[in-house]
């Protein structure tokens, strides 16, 4: 919770819990609470999840001063009722409170920048509009930050994109609106940092209904430790995606079948994944032209690039370094294979890849998508290593669960703690990078997976 929104219930919880009869000057607390309240509503914002606690604040402000006026008090009774009221109104903001995005541990500052690009040689195909394939990207990058720089939020647009995330959940529309509140320990158009170091190229590729923002922990970490990371806006695959210009392009549901028995769901399904890995190989020409619309020219390291991807996006990423071999390394967290094609499957990759599952995915030993992997696996002629994370679930790798402590009772985690999860996460993926970008020796990927008892290597 924010600093007012923890000083307000304080200032109640002090009035409620003296004993009678009461000082003047306690007498005061819930009127300063009203007051804080305003302020609150200026500086931090309103959020839904406080209305319990704004009612109850204005109840006990004005009943306050007017007791104060009578020369009156409460009786202890009621100051017992009001203060288990209390303690439900306080329940709601704290089991849903403002996401925060952990503070990245590398040495350099992270800055946050986004754009628009429009690749003229693809078409969409998921319009239903002749125009060319557009698609949105976030490039996170060490930086060199000025005062005048302002946070940046966790996602752009999040009033669009919160009511959007919401119905995916099956959660009512308003139930994350408070995601507009949450920033991120990044920094908005942020100057890249002068060094002579050259910055290893990441791309991350979202999921199904997912957005580039969602694994902005981890893309914070690699960026402060040295790395340039592209987070893609899959268009039409993406939960929602805004552009510049205020037009919107929801998902498109056909771009993906619904029934995953549908005879023709492969099919489908790899033409989407085509496209997303097109929309990688794009983005690197972009980052790799000398002037232009392009701040990054001359602080590339355009010889290391590699991919990581989560779910379809993580099917993606493999796509997109088997047919581009600009693509040095690939990781995949939960990679959803049915849409890898044909020929990645029987043929496999040369990069070096690793590849992590949730337990929830291990488990479900024939499905699918297990099975393709284990055909797959055996042609990943680099590979690192495959892991479980035990406690897990398919969403465990993004932002997510953070989102509330009843994470787990949302569907939105799987049990291990989700503190625990980023650690393991980001060690396992920063390893990986530094190992196959920068040739650093690797303290986790050397066949011993005891550093963690939740990992398991998955035979």
């Amino acid at each position: 919770m924010r600093p007012f929104e923890i000083i307000i219930p304080a200032l109640l919880a002090i009035y409620l819990l003296w004993k009678h009869p009461r000082p003047t000057w306690v007498r005061f607390f819930p009127a300063c609470a009203l007051i804080v309240s305003l302020a609150h509503f200026s500086v931090e914002g309103y959020r839904w999840q406080m209305i319990p606690l704004y009612v109850l604040t204005g109840l006990l402000g004005i009943s306050s001063l007017i007791k104060l006026h009578t020369d009156s008090d409460w009786k202890p009774f009621a100051s017992s009722l009001t203060l288990l009221l209390l303690a439900f109104a306080l329940a709601v903001p704290a089991l849903l409170p403002i996401p925060r995005i952990p503070t990245p541990s590398g040495p350099y500052p992270v800055g946050a920048r986004s754009f628009e690009l429009v690749d003229e040689t693809r078409k969409e195909i998921y319009s239903g509009k002749d125009e060319p394939r557009r698609f949105m990207i976030q490039i996170w990058h060490p930086a060199s930050v000025k005062a005048s720089d302002e946070r940046a939020p966790w996602m752009e647009n999040a009033e669009i994109f919160a009511p959007a995330i919401a119905a995916y959940l099956d959660l009512p529309s308003f139930f994350l609106d408070h995601l507009t509140l949450t920033d991120i320990p990044a920094y908005t158009n942020a100057e890249v940092v002068e060094t002579q170091e050259r910055f290893p190229i990441i791309f991350f590729s979202h999921g199904w209904n997912g957005f580039y923002a969602q694994n902005a922990g981890q893309a914070l970490e690699l960026a402060s430790r040295g790395y340039v990371v592209v987070g893609m806006q899959h268009t039409y695959g993406a939960v929602t995606t805004v552009f510049p210009d205020g037009s919107v392009a929801p998902n498109n549901p056909d771009a993906l079948p619904r029934d995953a028995k549908d005879p023709n769901y492969e099919e489908v399904a790899r033409i989407l994944v085509s496209q997303w890995a097109g929309d990688m190989s794009f983005a690197l020409d972009f980052l790799s032209q000398a002037g232009g619309e392009n701040p990054f020219a001359g602080t590339l390291d355009l010889d290391h690039v590699g991919a990581y991807g989560h779910s379809t996006g993580g099917g993606a990423a493999i796509q997109f370094c088997a047919t581009d071999p600009r693509c040095k390394a690939v990781l995949g967290m939960d990679p959803f294979m049915r849409p890898v094609s044909a020929e990645v499957i029987e043929d496999g990759i040369s990069q070096p890849s690793f590849f992590m599952f949730s337990q929830a995915w291990v488990d479900d030993t024939d499905s699918p998508n297990n099975k393709i992997f284990r055909q797959f696996k055996p042609k990943a002629v680099n590979k690192f290593g495959v892991i479980q994370i035990d406690g897990t679930k398919h969403f465990d790798f993004s932002d997510l669960p953070l989102f509330s402590p009843i994470a787990p009772q949302l569907g939105l985690k799987g049990p291990l703690n989700g503190a625990r999860v980023t650690e393991i996460v980001n060690a396992y993926l920063i390893d990986f990078f530094n190992l196959t970008l920068r040739g650093q020796e690797s303290t986790l990927l050397n066949g011993n997976f005891n550093n963690y008892p939740e990992v398991k290597e998955v035979p």
